[in-house]
């Protein structure tokens, strides 16, 4: 049974705040309805989305230390994943942690309900598993976990982290890392800095993919909230900062225009050409994570990466 958290009111208050911010911005979480999921996994397999094929290898070479440093001194433990999506590459260490016999419950959390029923459906074939998946934010999902006395091993998977930007990833490690058990693990994945132009054409492909997810968003207000936007007038532009690590993804209003929302009965403005901010991707080098990691009282356990560098996922664990 999936714990459901994420409401129309969510949906609702999210943009009402974003559109009345300078620049106007919508938060990345709302790429996620049942078509976002499925676009996003269409991403997920073209070749310019790196990603994915990377860490997938990653937990495939990595697979049995990482069972070994869950295992510990073998009493039960919670895995806790945060953004699990349909759990593709986590798969991998579900059958390596079952077939070992480890002593644990799978708690996947996510923004979207339907991609949680997906991955309920795939983890059938895993004898023994227990699954607990909750439809919601992280903070609220980790309040409710909190109450398990349970030791707990948590994934952060997928370049996640890179939704977040710099002080922003700071605040939320360090108050994850306050919340943690002395015994307790975090694997978090890293998206690493790289030739700029492989990272561009991650979130720019020629297939047009990437900008079928970024307009699926206003597909998705239009629906839920009774939007007027017409796709036709609005562009989507990804630009990526070598010197920073940052990418942003942004919808570019092509002309003056008003969009209604039926919802909250009012009128929404764009200039031409202005700009909606609707999501980051931070790239990291080791001396950021090493920092990171430092300022929220983490200790780096081991670092695992894919045979060509380009994503490393980090094992660390609470300063004793």
């Amino acid at each position: 049974m999936i714990i459901t958290d994420i409401q129309y009111a969510d949906v609702a208050q999210a943009v009402e705040e974003g559109f009345s911010k300078i620049p106007k911005r919508l938060p990345s979480w709302l790429f996620y309805d049942e078509t976002g999921d499925r676009i996003f996994q269409e991403i997920m397999r073209i070749p310019e989305y790196y990603l994915t094929a990377c860490e997938y290898e990653i937990i495939q070479m990595h697979k049995a230390k990482l069972r070994r440093h869950a295992q510990a001194d073998g009493t039960p433990f919670n895995l806790v994943e945060l953004g699990a999506g349909d759990g593709f590459k986590t798969e991998i260490l579900l059958k390596e942690f079952t077939e070992h016999k480890l002593p644990f419950v799978y708690s996947p959390i996510d923004v979207s309900a339907s991609v949680l029923y997906q991955l309920e459906d795939r983890l059938n074939n895993i004898p023994g598993l227990v699954v607990r998946p909750m439809n919601s934010k992280y903070n609220e999902a980790l309040k409710l976990l909190s109450e398990s006395e349970l030791r707990k091993v948590f994934l952060f998977l997928g370049a996640n982290i890179g939704n977040f930007d710099i002080e922003e990833a700071r605040a939320f490690i360090k108050s994850f890392s306050s919340s943690m058990q002395e015994d307790d693990l975090l694997l978090i994945g890293f998206d690493l800095k790289k030739d700029p132009r492989l990272i561009q054409a991650a979130y720019d492909d020629p297939h047009g993919i990437t900008l079928d997810f970024n307009m699926n968003l206003l597909v998705r207000l239009n629906r839920e909230l009774g939007a007027q936007f017409q796709l036709d007038q609005f562009r989507h532009y990804p630009y990526y900062n070598p010197e920073t690590g940052m990418t942003k993804s942004y919808l570019v209003s092509q002309r003056d225009q008003d969009v209604y929302f039926e919802a909250c009965d009012k009128h929404v403005h764009f200039d031409r050409w202005e700009v909606v901010h609707t999501e980051v991707s931070q790239k990291y080098d080791q001396t950021m994570i090493r920092k990171l990691a430092a300022q929220a009282g983490l200790e780096i356990v081991d670092h695992y990466y894919d045979c060509k560098h380009y994503f490393s996922d980090v094992l660390m664990k609470k300063i004793s």
